[in-house]
């Protein structure tokens, strides 16, 4: 995949991991933009408007936690995702429910992160699945495919754009089970089975914004060593 115009903001203070990313975004014809701290990074967000943020946890002074929150909060929408080490599992999936898109476990190889950065730009344009119709109606729940807006009870909802595919494909198919497999598959590009709390993270933070109870779902029911089946 040609990278075209998209621009691509790696924040992390680490000056070894900023050269791998490099190496990873040039020759697929990315601009890459390097931030050091969390507000660096986010005033590089509002300045440059990037297709992708790659963002480092543990950032000095303003953790990636936090600056995750705060583009979330200030409704930026863009794919958010975190370069972790092995042993910052908590934090991993405190990111993901507080917005990340995915993460990336480091020391990582350059061919793993092009394909995720890659996967996520194809994904910022489309949505997957097979869907003719613009718009799905459920009672007291309306997804616009076209417009990608969400109305809970005619209240829109704020969603990224990970948790609208993920939606919107769930959606797509009422009553069927999908497999996490499946959904890594279809929504996050993932052509392997892995290891992963990237969907049970963003099926959390869909129920928290779209569900009347996130603790009793009408919605994403989950399906017990399987997966999730939506029931409109």
């Amino acid at each position: 995949m040609s990278g075209g115009n998209k621009t691509i903001l790696t924040v992390e203070d680490d000056p070894g991991t900023r050269e791998i990313v490099r190496l990873a975004c040039e020759p697929q014809h990315y601009t890459v933009l390097e931030a050091t701290s969390g507000p660096e990074g986010l005033e590089m967000v509002q300045q440059h408007s990037p297709d992708l943020v790659l963002l480092d946890i543990n950032l000095p002074g303003m953790s990636g936690l936090d600056v995750c929150r705060k583009l979330r909060a200030d409704g930026h929408k863009l794919p958010i995702i975190m370069l972790t080490a092995k042993s910052d599992t908590i934090d991993v999936v405190v990111g993901l429910e507080l917005g990340a898109d995915d993460y990336v476990v480091k020391p990582f190889e350059v061919r793993e992160l092009v394909a995720r950065i890659g996967a996520h730009l194809r994904r910022s344009e489309t949505v997957p699945g097979e869907q003719v119709k613009e718009r799905f109606e459920f009672p007291g729940l309306s997804i616009d495919l076209r417009r990608r807006q969400v109305y809970h009870d005619d209240r829109e909802v704020q969603l990224t754009l990970t948790e609208f595919n993920l939606l919107a494909l769930l959606a797509s198919r009422p009553g069927q089970v999908m497999s996490r497999a499946e959904l890594l598959r279809r929504v996050w590009g993932y052509e392997v089975e892995i290891e992963t709390r990237t969907v049970d993270a963003h099926v959390y933070r869909l129920r928290r914004k779209i569900e009347p109870s996130a603790e009793h779902p009408t919605y994403i029911h989950s399906v017990p060593g399987i997966g999730y089946r939506f029931a409109g």
